[in-house]
């Protein structure tokens, strides 16, 4: 279906509409029944090639089915956490589910559930399409059906920084010729390692550390979600951390601005990837994790996180066609076994 017809479809679908209209019906809005039933083609692709990632009977977000015998690629770190892990793929619940592996730099899982015969996403053969391109995603589930929401590729394809750069976590004392950590942050990746008030910081990545200016040296061409190695001392004796590298603006989000509480939801992850594509589909964080796909129902992108309230990121098929053949690998460099 081609951007001119669907125009026409929406525009058929408002009766009474006036040029000068400040308003519409519910109905008629984006999200409403009258043009969300223009989008059940792609609906129904979503019904059967994307799968709902439950905690418990909570919707926590959306995955890409890319295998006919039951691999799912979702949002990493929208699983912490969770306790009771379940997968419904058209209309059927998977009560068994495995993490094969994760790519941090990306924030992407790939499970595995016990399916046979599954409907994987059809991948589209570019993310270079015009910004104003129709795609659509998943919006809130039914108890049984996928819903489709609409908008349009609303940017070009770039990468997006950590918010305020990388942090390990902690908070540091310089003393004489060493730095000492005062203070762990609660969820960082120091306190996921196990580093202790106290510990003293000798080395990060291999290069020394005695000053602040040392510890931004050793992680300046490091990314969000991307792990470091780090030597410490705890008494008299030195240990080995692998620590995961969060964004600064993340790390602290009870700090928000403007714009952020202007927007309502985002995803507790929203920066620090290689190249994303945007869009303005309407959603919350629990959309996030299951495909972005054109009007002819090819998977374009996959949905990775909700920014705020008019940029949504999706991780552009090219790259999400050679993670999802990497992570299924399981020598696959990057890949992390869980």
């Amino acid at each position: 279906m081609n951007a001119e017809r669907l125009a026409i479809l929406i525009v058929c679908a408002l009766p009474g509409f006036l040029p000068g209209q400040q308003s519409l019906e519910s109905d008629f809005r984006t999200t409403g029944p009258a043009v969300t039933a223009v989008f059940e083609p792609q609906r129904a692709i979503l019904q059967s090639s994307s799968a709902v990632i439950l905690d418990g009977r909570r919707e926590i977000g959306y995955g890409v089915v890319v295998s006919a015998d039951g691999h799912i690629l979702t949002k990493a770190s929208e699983l912490e956490g969770v306790e009771n892990l379940s997968v419904t793929v058209d209309r059927t619940n998977y009560k068994h589910v495995t993490t094969l592996a994760t790519d941090t730099e990306w924030d992407v899982a790939l499970l595995k559930i016990d399916a046979t015969g599954l409907v994987p996403v059809v991948y589209a053969p570019t993310s270079d399409v015009p910004q104003g391109t129709w795609v659509v995603a998943n919006g809130a589930t039914s108890r049984f059906a996928r819903r489709a929401l609409a908008g349009i590729v609303s940017a070009k394809i770039r990468e997006i920084p950590a918010a305020g750069g990388i942090a390990l976590g902690v908070v540091l004392a310089p003393a004489k010729k060493s730095l000492t950590i005062q203070e762990i942050v609660d969820g960082s990746g120091a306190q996921e390692a196990g580093l202790e008030k106290g510990d003293v910081i000798l080395s990060i990545a291999g290069e020394k550390i005695t000053r602040i200016e040392d510890v931004s040296a050793a992680l300046q061409d490091r990314k969000a979600g991307s792990t470091v190695e780090v030597v410490c001392r705890r008494g008299d004796k030195e240990f080995i951390a692998q620590v995961r590298l969060f964004a600064k603006g993340e790390m602290f989000a009870d700090t928000m601005n403007r714009n952020d509480l202007m927007s309502g939801d985002f995803s507790k992850r929203r920066s620090g990837f290689p190249r994303v594509m945007q869009h303005d589909i309407l959603g919350s964080s629990r959309v996030t994790g299951g495909p972005l796909i054109d009007l002819d129902g090819r998977c374009i992108g996959m949905n990775i996180a909700r920014a705020n309230r008019a940029e949504s990121f999706a991780i552009p098929v090219e790259d999400l066609k050679e993670l999802a053949a990497r992570l299924m690998n399981p020598g696959g460099a990057g890949a992390q076994a869980e």
